[in-house]
């Protein structure tokens, strides 16, 4: 027991997703079916691109909170554009046209970051509101429930599709790839990369990293172009699925995404997060969200016990980490 370091959150989190698990499956035995298992992947797919993202910014040491503002402008711009001059494009050029936007938008990102070298969070926060306010303004603040052909043909493509004896009906849609795919790419770059080594050095130190000869400004560019790509193809999966291009989806998720991956184990001041955490910090989210629904507790419950668990998630490590600097000195 004494390998175990709890102050890395997975093992914290893990035990925490059975409790959750065993307490949903007393009060509704239903809770462990099938239907529920793919309703949880399906639910957990948006928050999981997000999420992986987020965790690679908090690694280089900066903070992203414009990923949801990026994602419903690739997504609604897109969908707009398809409508208007090209409708029966094939859905993997439709999502590639999203990301290719959403990365635009990264640029910006990344420009005012890694060469203006302007706080991370005031930047994201500024262009959350300027791509926000630029898409009700000049784009559009219309739901589009006419969505290209393509885009509602994805929405029927099923991984798994069955019925249970009692009835009820499960599937999972191929979009749960897409997020296979985004943790397997990102875990490729963080891990057998030299660029992902040098995140991780800037996370931890960028004056340390440029003294070590690398270029801390490409580094960081990449980080919020990769970003804006991820939520682009965030956004545009979701209108597929909900088969609805809402401009108001998904800004507002940035606290649950933030939640998730603190919750993994990444730290706020950079250098260290990995995937396993996060997507265990995804897990436990959306595993809260269900489980409050299926217990009868009011859905504006949720900011209540994700605030909690930031808390707890952010204040347990720094509690530990403190108690053994007591025990060294």
């Amino acid at each position: 027991m004494k390998n175990i370091n709890l102050a890395r959150n997975e093992v914290l989190v893990a035990l925490v997703i059975l409790a959750f698990c065993a307490f949903a499956a007393l009060s509704d035995p239903r809770f462990l079916s099938i239907p529920t298992l793919t309703d949880l992947l399906r639910n957990g797919i948006i928050l999981g691109i997000f999420s992986v993202g987020a965790m690679l910014v908090l690694v280089s040491g900066g903070i992203d909170v414009s990923f949801t503002a990026i994602a419903a402008f690739a997504m609604y711009t897109t969908t707009v554009f398809l409508l208007e001059y090209a409708p029966g494009l094939p859905w993997y050029v439709i999502f590639a046209i999203a990301m290719v936007l959403g990365a635009l938008l990264g640029c910006i990102n990344g420009v005012l970051i890694a060469v203006f070298r302007l706080p991370t969070l005031i930047v994201t926060l500024g262009t959350l509101s300027v791509f926000r306010g630029f898409l009700l303004t000049f784009v559009g603040s219309k739901m589009i429930s006419a969505l290209p052909p393509d885009m509602r043909g994805f929405s029927r493509m099923m991984m798994v599709r069955g019925t249970n004896a009692d009835g009820s009906f499960y599937s999972l849609p191929w979009a749960f790839a897409a997020l296979v795919i985004v943790v397997v790419l990102t875990w490729f770059i963080l891990h057998k990369t030299m660029l992902g080594r040098s995140i991780f050095a800037i996370g931890g130190s960028d004056e340390s990293a440029r003294r070590i000869g690398i270029h801390v400004t490409r580094v960081q560019f990449f980080v919020y172009v990769y970003v804006g790509a991820l939520a682009g193809l965030a956004g545009i999966i979701h209108a597929s699925m909900s088969r609805l291009a809402n401009p108001f989806d998904l800004v507002g998720l940035e606290l649950s995404v933030i939640a998730a991956v603190v919750l993994g184990g990444a730290r706020l001041a950079g250098g260290y997060g990995t995937l396993t955490g996060t997507l265990l910090g995804v897990a436990l989210i959306v595993l809260v969200q269900n489980s409050l629904i299926v217990l009868g507790i009011p859905s504006t419950f949720q900011s209540i016990t994700i605030g909690i668990l930031i808390l707890v998630g952010t204040g347990l490590p720094a509690w530990q980490a403190k108690r053994a600097e007591a025990r060294a000195a």
